[in-house]
């Protein structure tokens, strides 16, 4: 990448016996929201911490700029981390809060940038209206407008959110989402966004990290995570439902279930053994030669979830709204063959 602005190589953390991070690397261009997602306890606080300077790596290489960040205090890396919680002062109003990380001694501004600072945040954010009223006024919308504004004020080199939106509900999520996106766009700034919301990572990032017990799984951009996963394990933390898994053995020129059942035919040659994942959107409801039985309909507004047992498994499938299909009622599934994913071998299977 040769506009990347942040370059990790080889960083582990440990905490006693515990890799938080284990031989990370990665790298995040100078214009780019990069979301790194994963489970809680995935190592993503400690990887924002470890680029902010709260941490110190037990080994590997930090780059900000083209420069070793490694021995330098937080103070003097120019980064701005916002964490889920609102971190401000209940007291103050929201203009004393914007004003606080300006009037740090060693920044040395006068009242008149301060000001220009702190007007031309909130005016991004769309809080000018709220600078002289207190904060313990303020929705919790609100509250995160100004934790973010906080941020901004300081204009750093680089954005490092702790999953600043998982507090709030989830239709103002939606709507700060987007704002979040066009707000690093205006601003030009890189950004890392961690999350453990899917639909966060999906919408959001120009690529994405998978992270998992301290190591990186996958990175590219949404549409390669989701469509072409790298493992099982990849694949179970994107799609809603999730997708579908079948773990199978060559036999007889086709791929059989553990149970005997009949997947795919199979190409001669190759593994003996395959995993395959086939995402709900990816199986029509009708079509098929083996049945399936009906056992929940869930109805969602645009469309139907329907789970089913077929070929002796629970199987999910997105059905359109105007489905005509109850519980209790057969029906023949079909993978759309193009879309389905294979992992030769174990393909690193995860239970569940």
């Amino acid at each position: 990448m040769n506009d990347r602005f942040l370059s990790m190589a080889g960083v582990t953390k440990r905490f006693g016996s515990t890799r938080a991070l284990d031989d990370v690397s990665l790298e995040v261009g100078k214009d780019e929201l990069f979301v790194v997602l994963g489970p809680t306890g995935a190592g993503k606080t400690t990887l924002l911490r470890t680029i902010a300077g709260l941490e110190r790596p037990d080994a590997g290489r930090l780059e900000l700029g083209g420069q070793s960040i490694a021995g330098l205090p937080p103070a003097e890396r120019d980064v701005a981390l916002v964490f889920q919680n609102f971190s401000l002062y209940p007291q103050w109003t929201v203009r004393q809060n914007l004003e606080f990380p300006l009037r740090a001694p060693s920044r040395r501004l006068g009242e008149d940038e301060i000001r220009r600072r702190v007007e031309w945040a909130a005016g991004l954010l769309r809080i000018s209206e709220l600078l002289d009223r207190d904060v313990s006024r303020l929705s919790g919308g609100e509250m995160q407008r100004v934790t973010i504004g906080r941020a901004i004020v300081r204009r750093p080199r680089i954005f490092l959110m702790d999953e600043p939106l998982s507090n709030l509900d989830a239709k103002l999520r939606e709507v700060l989402r987007v704002e979040l996106v066009c707000l690093r766009r205006e601003l030009g700034v890189p950004m890392i966004f961690v999350t453990h919301d899917q639909a966060e990572a999906l919408s959001m990032g120009d690529r994405i990290a998978v992270l998992a017990e301290g190591r990186i799984l996958q990175v590219g951009t949404p549409e390669t995570v989701y469509r072409r996963p790298a493992t099982p394990a990849v694949a179970l933390q994107l799609g809603q439902p999730r997708i579908n898994l079948f773990q199978t053995t060559r036999r007889g020129g086709h791929w059989v279930l553990e149970n005997g059942a009949t997947l795919f035919p199979a190409e001669p040659g190759g593994h003996s053994r395959c995993v395959f994942g086939i995402r709900a959107e990816n199986i029509a409801v009708a079509g098929g030669a083996q049945p399936g039985t009906v056992s929940v309909v869930e109805e969602m507004g645009p469309h139907k979830i329907l789970l089913l047992d077929w070929l002796g498994q629970p199987v999910h499938v997105l059905a359109p709204a105007t489905a005509g299909v109850r519980e209790g009622e057969t029906v023949y599934p079909l993978p759309e063959r193009d879309a389905v994913v294979a992992w030769p071998g174990e393909g690193g299977m995860v239970d569940g």
